[in-house]
């Protein structure tokens, strides 16, 4: 991989803080090209990339990484086309800079407005992710960023050859490489570096297990933006339809376990119970996930394992599933409030009273109503690559696109105006 010169990560950052400067000032045009630059390389670079990356898989395997943690990190020419296909779709996206939000004539003649501009140098800290090399590094840059990546020993190698792809676009690009900017080798000292590099860096966007966003909260003094793990809850109301209630659980389960928006726990209201869960958990079932059920699930479908106090709180991240049966949507809020990590909850039902007050009551980032969970994704929502799903409350909140990689300041214009 072409890096700096530079021989430590203080240097390194200051690089792409100096970069910052250039990026912010590139127009509509200049960025599209850079990203449309940038896919162009990684598809170019597609054999280096998956041969670093079969690397990368087989170190994990050795390393007894798990099968979730794998699933992330396995990149295929197809994953590495999607890959660049979701830099183009950025490419594509409004420009999220120079956007009028407020405006205002004050009455002595002073002109206000308040416009969206970059926040300079975004970092981002995660692990087993190559999408997340990607995504971070073309949202910020579209949003007029540098990027900091520290993305994890069992990505090492695949971050390398996408860090260097993306670099050279830049630089074919007339625009300085430092704009993309990695500590992947200074390894643990990398990642204290960057998340105590306040005045460098103007936000942190850790991305991964609970235990390392944790650790990223706990040790920044640069600002973080939280995206949380995701103990996701579906509840199956007594007026569920059995198929919606079966196809969406099947789907949020299933169609990707590994990833933060599937689902962990099913709460079944208990006038429903005799007629949902045996269907459901036949389907789960059939579909390979294995159920973890309280003792009204076990008498209601054979196989089940019987679920814990422990399993209300664990994001499985494989094809595992825990089910409980709820006297009624009382109950399910209850245990929603206080097992939730606020990133997604879902409810089926056909009652719109219930419907209503499943919207109005739950406090997650995304509150859904007769749809899969899955849908819970910054390309599903229209916003091309995401940086993440946060699930704190300040500055931005579930699925994060390029708005949210911006600031906002004032411009004020006058004609000689003194305030008496």
């Amino acid at each position: 991989m072409t890096v700096t010169a530079a021989t430590t990560p203080r240097e390194r950052m200051l690089l792409a803080k100096d970069a910052a400067r250039v990026v912010a000032l590139l127009d509509d045009r200049r960025k599209r090209a850079l990203l449309h630059a940038m896919a162009d390389a990684i598809d170019d670079a597609t054999p280096v990339i998956v041969s670093a990356n079969a690397e990368d898989l087989e170190r994990g395997r050795s390393d007894g990484l798990s099968e979730a943690l794998q699933d992330r990190l396995r990149l295929d020419a197809d994953r590495v086309s999607a890959l660049a296909n979701a830099v183009r779709d950025v490419a594509a996206l409004p420009d999220p800079v120079g956007r009028v939000l407020d405006e205002r004539t004050l009455a002595n003649g002073l002109r206000l407005q308040k416009v969206s501009v970059p926040f300079g140098v975004v970092g981002s800290i995660y692990e087993a992710r190559p999408n997340v090399t990607v995504d971070i590094a073309s949202l910020a840059l579209r949003a007029g960023n540098a990027v900091v990546l520290r993305g994890g020993s069992a990505a090492e190698r695949t971050n390398a050859a996408l860090v260097s792809a993306m670099r050279l676009a830049l630089a074919e690009q007339g625009v300085d490489p430092e704009a993309i900017q990695t500590v992947d080798d200074f390894g643990r000292d990398g990642a204290r570096a960057l998340m105590r590099a306040r005045g460098i860096v103007d936000v942190l966007v850790p991305r991964g297990s609970a235990a390392l966003i944790e650790t990223v909260v706990t040790e920044s003094t640069v600002p973080v933006i939280e995206t949380g793990a995701g103990v996701v809850h579906i509840m199956l109301d007594a007026s569920a339809p059995l198929e919606w209630a079966r196809d969406i659980v099947v789907n949020a389960k299933v169609q990707r376990p590994s990833v933060c928006n599937s689902v962990e726990t099913v709460l079944v209201h208990r006038a429903a119970a005799p007629r949902l869960v045996g269907p459901v958990v036949s389907a789960l079932q059939e579909a390979g996930v294995t159920v973890h059920g309280d003792a009204a699930v076990a008498e209601l479908a054979g196989g089940v394992v019987a679920a814990t106090d422990a399993d209300w709180s664990v994001e499985h991240l494989s094809l595992d599933l825990s089910m409980r049966v709820v006297d009624d949507l009382d109950e399910a809020l209850a245990h929603i409030r206080r097992y939730s990590t606020h990133h997604t909850e879902s409810i089926v039902t056909a009652d719109d009273a219930q419907a209503e007050r499943f919207l109005a009551e739950v406090d997650s980032a995304v509150v859904m109503v007769n749809a899969s969970t899955r849908f819970t994704d910054g390309g599903e929502f229209g916003f091309g690559a995401e940086v993440g799903i946060s699930t704190q409350k300040l500055h931005a909140r579930g699925p994060m696109g390029l708005a949210e990689l911006t600031s906002t300041k004032w411009l004020a214009r006058g004609s000689g105006q003194v305030r008496a």
